[in-house]
């Protein structure tokens, strides 16, 4: 049988897109969102959703016939796309669930403030920066909901713009191994920020960045202080190729140590520093256990392998070491990903993959500890 052209499946949706945008590698993203709203929806009863820039159609028709929303807001600003999301919801969903709007993502926020119409989850998938919208867009979400944050601004989060990063995201990136988690403290950071000047908190439920996409999943809540050892900065040494935090207290008189180890350096010296962003989990453990066992129950193995490396990483350091530059700092061949975190954690380290790169470890070993052991796994 022929496929019609434009025919899409994923998950349980069947939709057309024509020529409205679509990016089938993002279906990760939308994996993780729709076990997120499932989990929601069993803990609270209901569960109504904004999507603020819909494209063609495929979240809400998820976010209905899998994590089994009450109700949709289907927003597009393209009203040329109304034809294609038209047959694709009325085909999808059931009658009298959803509405369909082309209006700008920033006036569908308002009027729900104006109007107190809340959500449980409001999805903005945009492209760039999420600075335009991610204030706005907590006037439209309900305290305890949820919030979908994206990014594609890849050149400002990988420290290769930073002075676009801090007029977006009020954060001054710094280029360095590690960036791709860099991308998502960003992206937490000014979540964090833009909550706080309203009286809000942020608690990230789960982060995800897949290959070219960040995303973050916070929960919006009130009457939680901001809390100083959440925001800060990530040292990083070009000499040595060590990372650390670093407190607002601890600024201006920031040195690497890498003179402890190093003989042919007398003298410290001083860290990059990028910041500030959001030093906390990326993930919340709880939350991620309940979305793998609602994934193990639908069969989505890739999914649960993912979920278990992300509850892995959730409470490990905000940085990441590629082998590569454990390699390249050590002149030597590196032992294999596996052999190397068993190695680590022989010795009393912690230490896990991390889906931020899968030719990665996370650690709470320093550099000069990683090529010690990794030296000591290619002698044996």
């Amino acid at each position: 049988m022929n496929t019609p052209p434009g025919w899409h499946q994923e998950g349980k949706a069947t939709f057309f897109t024509d020529n409205a945008f679509y990016r089938p590698q993002s279906q990760v993203g939308r994996d993780l969102a729709v076990l997120a709203a499932a989990v929601y929806k069993r803990q609270n009863g209901q569960l109504r959703v904004l999507d603020a820039m819909t494209g063609c159609g495929v979240r809400p028709l998820r976010y209905q016939l899998e994590a089994e929303a009450d109700w949709v807001w289907a927003n597009e600003a393209n009203p040329d796309h109304r034809e294609v999301l038209e047959r694709n919801l009325s085909t999808g969903m059931r009658p009298r669930s959803y509405r369909i709007t082309h209006q700008d993502a920033n006036q569908v926020f308002f009027d729900c403030y104006q109007q107190r119409d809340f959500y449980d989850l409001v999805d903005i998938d945009n492209f760039g920066s999420p600075s335009p919208y991610a204030s706005t867009a907590m006037w439209a979400t309900r305290l305890g909901g949820l919030l979908y944050l994206t990014s594609t601004d890849g050149r400002s989060t990988s420290g290769h713009d930073p002075e676009h990063s801090l007029q977006t995201f009020g954060t001054y990136a710094r280029s360095h191994p590690a960036v791709h988690e860099q991308g998502l403290r960003m992206l937490l950071g000014h979540a964090m920020q833009q909550a706080a000047a309203k009286g809000f908190s942020i608690q990230p439920l789960f982060s995800l960045f897949n290959g070219q996409v960040h995303r973050v999943m916070v929960r919006l809540v009130m009457g939680v202080p901001l809390e100083a050892e959440h925001s800060g900065f990530i040292g990083y040494c070009h000499v040595c190729g060590h990372f650390q935090t670093v407190g607002w207290r601890q600024l201006g008189r920031v040195q690497c140590a890498c003179h402890r180890y190093i003989a042919t350096y007398l003298k410290p010296h001083p860290l990059v520093l990028s910041g500030p962003l959001w030093l906390g989990p990326l993930h919340d453990p709880h939350w991620l256990s309940q979305m793998k066992s609602l994934a193990a129950d639908w069969d989505w193995g890739k999914r649960v392998k993912l979920l278990e490396i992300m509850q892995a990483e959730a409470d490990m350091p905000p940085y990441y070491y590629p082998l590569g530059e454990i390699g390249r700092l050590g002149q030597m061949d590196i032992p294999r990903r596996e052999v190397l975190i068993q190695a680590l954690c022989d010795r009393n380290f912690r230490a896990t993959l991390t889906h931020l790169d899968w030719e990665a470890v996370k650690t709470d070993a320093t550099m000069a500890e990683c090529v010690a052991v990794a030296r000591h796994c290619q002698r044996k």
